[in-house]
């Protein structure tokens, strides 16, 4: 496949010992693929057939990246460490990369080499302060250039390249850095605070218009000033929430063990044990 124009990467050593677990994948993604004494299931699979798989590798390693996860039970032998566990989801995922770079290269599209290839070369033309001699005096600065390059590259608008797809926290999230990129930011947290106090106040007031519709989009509004704000205070979003819905689920599993039908319970009681659950989690004494 001809390569794409623009800056070139320089000479790669033909021997790192990197590229033998690289060259291992490929000849084991080579078999499975093969007409002839290949893996029926893997000869059958599409891009579409895919996604899924895709979608889950990407969470498990999310998963195993949690620097709150504790090291987990194997069927093959001890509890592995953290760094184990990302190191096979790593795996996992690239194993996803290879199997959709061999369909393309079976369908005569491209091959995992052209993948690495352009990736490779994008990287190099967007850090011109370190391969180049361009300048960047902070990570701002390169933000900022990042920007600037890709709208050269033919990008119409900034909120170009953020997937639709990615969950609502994350993707608001990257919106908002993308546009704090090109100046257009609050200049301190004291500006998202603000936004969020009026967002609550427009929130309120169609809650009590009983407009549902209106209330989703005042709503979203305020879900993403709350965004707006972690990014300010450096906190990813998407993590805050997880970790807050973590702490519900594990307070509430502490309430059930009090005994009894929880339907069963009045207001007081069930406020009682969530208090004695967070109690519990302050200390850090386990539960029993």
């Amino acid at each position: 496949m001809p390569a794409p124009d623009g800056g070139q990467p320089g000479a790669v050593p033909s021997d790192d010992p990197r590229l033998l677990g690289l060259r291992q994948i490929l000849w084991v993604m080579d078999q499975l693929r093969s007409p002839e004494g290949g893996c029926p299931w893997d000869l059958e699979q599409t891009p579409a057939s895919l996604r899924g798989y895709l979608l889950e590798e990407t969470y498990e390693l999310l998963e195993a990246l949690d620097p709150d996860q504790t090291p987990q039970e194997s069927s093959e032998g001890p509890q592995k460490t953290q760094s184990a566990a990302i190191c096979e989801e790593l795996g996992d995922l690239l194993f996803q990369v290879v199997f959709h770079a061999r369909i393309a290269e079976d369908e005569g599209r491209f091959d995992l080499g052209d993948a690495a290839g352009g990736i490779a070369r994008k990287l190099f033309r967007r850090h011109p302060h370190v391969f180049t001699g361009g300048e960047a005096s902070d990570a701002g600065q390169v933000m900022a250039n990042w920007q600037e390059l890709k709208k050269r590259e033919g990008r119409r608008s900034v909120m170009d390249g953020v997937p639709r797809d990615l969950p609502a926290l994350l993707r608001s999230q990257r919106l908002q850095e993308k546009a704090a990129a090109v100046g257009f930011d609050w200049k301190d947290p004291s500006g998202p605070l603000a936004k969020i106090r009026e967002e609550i106040r427009e929130l309120e007031v169609e809650v009590a218009r009983a407009d549902a519709a209106a209330s989703e989009a005042e709503l979203g509004d305020l879900l993403f000033s709350v965004v707006n704000l972690a990014r300010h205070l450096k906190i990813d979003a998407e993590a805050a929430l997880r970790g807050a819905a973590a702490r519900f689920a594990g307070r509430f599993r502490q309430v059930e063990t009090g005994g009894g039908d929880l339907r069963a319970l009045d207001a007081d009681e069930l406020e009682r044990r969530w208090e004695a659950a967070k109690a519990r989690e302050r200390s850090g004494e386990s539960p029993s």
